[in-house]
């Protein structure tokens, strides 16, 4: 359940298609994507050398041996054909990309090679319920200097409306297919004013070949900007994980990623045996570590506690939870989800649900439950490129009977916040949380607990 970045942790569903191929392939006439370059000999057979590899991957690991039906030969034949038409690394790259979101597999996706500069676009978004507004902007973005604001709720981007379906494939497209050197927004502010916004997105160049090896006499800098890069990375996504006390009654702990040892796990629960009450958010958490998801069950319920059964291609075999015995934390325990937590994060919220162990709140979770294996690549002798798939390698049936694929995790308490809570920063979800634990806390308290530290 490790995934590779958040973004593509939610569902993927075959009605928002014809959105995803015109933000692919089709010419715009917002700003145009990057790296729209023709396509040599050379990079349209790598292209199909990298399709071939991904669907022997796939033929050898995916967990249904029937491929849900698809006939899998045909489908790459099919997509090595379009490959053989296209004009572009980017036509390429999402060729192979929608080849394997056809198969309606959350856990099932295209990890293209990386690129030679970083794309800040200066702004994040969010679907919230049935709606998608912008819920952070950086200072001193394009974006900040030309009036986009957290809360403005987004009608089009680049032409095309962001739903709950489509929203992962929008992120896909942008940030890891085919990223924009500006984007047109079209919002709608709190005060119900609609707007249009072409902002421009930051592009910092970084080498396209990395000298790591210490033979040449660049090495040194090369390794010194690949550790920049990672630690900046490491930074902001650490960042997304920390406690807060509420007076002697309360922990809350954000919970970024399902990315903890079993000693950092433990360390957690520890801190929390000392209040009455924990609230664990998981908002914005795209999964993460099995071992971790089991630890942390671990930690709460003083009995062994069942997951479901796992389906994997051969075999199926039950997942527990050991209990940690006379260290767990056995409070009132309040889990917060919304439409960004996946995999990990909803398996958690939807085990302490079914075990009435504790109370869910915020939005419906992503629908993406399924276990994956990332398989990863090369391409290339002197220039060399990085790639794979995430190769879904098991699904899970709860106790209840029923998969979270495609459904997610009802919330016990249903409740979004609005966009103007977005724009004075209030965080009501968290707030009521709170409440449901005796204490009083004021929304826009709450709102200044997790920041959200921008990558530098």
């Amino acid at each position: 359940m490790r995934p590779i970045s958040s973004f593509v942790h939610a569902r993927v569903c075959a009605c928002a298609l014809a959105l995803l191929l015109a933000a692919l392939f089709l010419p715009m006439t917002a700003p145009r994507p990057a790296h729209a370059q023709n396509l040599s000999s050379f990079d349209r057979d790598r292209g199909r050398e990298m399709l071939d590899v991904i669907k022997n991957d796939i033929k050898k690991n995916y967990y249904d041996p029937t491929f849900h039906g698809i006939d899998i030969d045909a489908r790459f034949r099919a997509a090595d054909d379009k490959i053989k038409e296209a004009t572009s690394i980017g036509q390429v790259f999402g060729i192979i990309a929608q080849t394997l979101i056809d198969f309606d597999d959350s856990h099932l996706y295209f990890v293209p090679p990386g690129r030679s500069a970083r794309y800040d676009y200066g702004w994040r978004m969010q679907v919230i319920g049935d709606k998608c507004f912008v819920t952070a902007v950086k200072p001193g973005s394009d974006a900040a200097a030309k009036g986009l604001q957290a809360g403005d709720e987004i009608f089009s981007i680049d032409g095309f409306e962001p739903t709950r379906d489509n929203h992962w494939k929008i992120l896909y497209a942008y940030y890891a297919l085919r990223p924009r050197t500006g984007v047109r927004l079209v919002v709608t502010k709190p005060n119900g004013e609609q707007k249009q916004y072409d902002v421009v997105t930051k592009i910092t160049k970084l080498k396209r070949v990395m000298d790591l090896t210490g033979e040449s006499g660049t090495s040194s800098q090369d390794i010194n900007d690949f550790d920049r890069e990672a630690e900046d990375a490491e930074s902001e996504r650490r960042a997304g994980s920390r406690q807060v006390e509420v007076g002697d009654d309360l922990l809350i702990w954000k919970l970024a990623e399902f990315d903890l040892s079993d000693a950092e796990v433990d360390d957690a629960m520890s801190k929390a045996r000392k209040h009455k009450a924990l609230i664990i958010d998981l908002r914005g958490n795209g999964g993460g570590a099995e071992t971790t998801l089991l630890r942390m069950l671990g930690g709460v319920f003083d009995h062994d506690v069942k997951l479901g059964d796992i389906k994997r291609r051969k075999e199926t075999k039950t997942l527990v939870a050991k209990t940690r015995g006379d260290s767990v934390f056995k409070g009132n325990l309040v889990v917060l989800v919304d439409s960004q937590s996946g995999s990990a994060a909803e398996l958690f919220a939807r085990v302490v649900q079914l075990e009435k162990r504790g109370t869910i709140v915020g939005d419906r979770s992503a629908g993406a439950v399924m276990r994956s294996k990332l398989y990863d690549h090369q391409s290339g002798t002197e220039s060399v490129s990085f790639y794979g798939a995430s190769i879904t390698d098991a699904d899970i049936t709860m106790t209840d009977g029923k998969s979270l694929e495609h459904v997610g995790v009802q919330p016990d308490h249903l409740l979004l916040p609005t966009g103007a809570d977005m724009a004075a920063q209030r965080d009501p979800v968290l707030a009521f949380a709170v409440s449901l634990v005796g204490v009083k806390l004021e929304p826009e308290k709450a709102g200044t607990f997790f920041p959200l530290k921008w990558r530098k």
